[in-house]
């Protein structure tokens, strides 16, 4: 029961003469196959020239990031020595694109100064287009948080922001031809598309300098929104053209407002 085969004996004598043959350096004679051992290789890349272009091993060198920002003019050696009146944050922020930034800020002002104006000029009680004032309004207070957020990110990335004077908006959107209504939604068409330019070239500026942090904060806050927005106003344009001054004017007004 407890007894071992001559099959087993057999295949234990074989094993342990191949573990003696492997350990006198002998090959073993059985068939000609001896234990497996690992291939000495070298692994070469598909434009390597000779031998020393092979990779035999990977070395990963250690990163010692104290002694990179300990150095003379390292990080630490800017921040200590900068003056209070610097920015601490600010970090590959070409004055380029700080410029650009400041451009497009005031832009945005003035863009919500003048619907604004259009809010105040169809809230008049001569005038009676409630839907287009509350129009206009909320779209004044959108372009005025564009800027806003643009501050915030001029801010963020160390740049100083400088504000432009506002030049006073047209009041009057009479047009003996179109209508108020028309004329100044295809005035807000116009701005709507001059922002989009603006904008692009604030991504243009971002791109040269190597900016990706700015080239991503504009395509992801402002173009994509900017695109929809001349979309909606178009339709506006449209509408209006196609129902021209008469009294559709006032039920296209009540849609507005709802």
């Amino acid at each position: 029961m407890f007894g071992v085969s001559v099959s087993t004996k057999k295949w234990l004598s074989r094993a342990s003469s191949v573990r003696c043959a492997a350990a006198a350096g002998k090959r073993p004679e059985s068939g000609g196959r001896g234990l497996w051992s690992p291939r000495q290789e070298s692994v070469v890349l598909p434009g390597a020239l000779n031998k020393q272009d092979a990779i035999t091993g990977l070395t990963l060198e250690a990163f010692d990031g104290v002694s990179e920002v300990t150095t003379k003019s390292g990080e630490l050696d800017q921040i200590e020595s900068s003056q209070p009146s610097e920015s601490f944050a600010r970090k590959m922020y070409a004055s380029e694109c700080e410029a650009a930034v400041n451009r497009q800020i005031n832009i945005e002002y003035s863009i919500s100064y003048l619907y604004h104006s259009m809010y105040a000029f169809f809230d008049r009680d001569n005038v009676g287009l409630p839907g287009f004032a509350q129009y206009f309004k909320e779209e004044s207070e959108e372009e005025r948080g564009h800027a806003e957020k643009l501050l915030e990110y001029q801010n963020k990335r160390g740049g100083k922001v400088v504000l432009g004077a506002l030049l006073s908006p047209i009041t009057e959107f009479d047009h003996a031809d179109k209508g108020e209504a028309l004329y100044a939604m295809e005035l807000a068409l116009s701005l709507e598309k001059l922002n989009y330019e603006k904008l692009v070239d604030v991504h243009r500026v971002a791109d040269e300098q190597g900016d990706p942090s700015l080239t991503d904060f504009i395509e992801g806050e402002y173009l994509e929104e900017q695109v929809e927005a001349i979309k909606k106003v178009s339709t506006y344009v449209s509408q209006l053209r196609r129902i021209g001054k008469g009294e559709a004017v006032w039920h296209f007004d009540r849609a507005l407002a709802n």
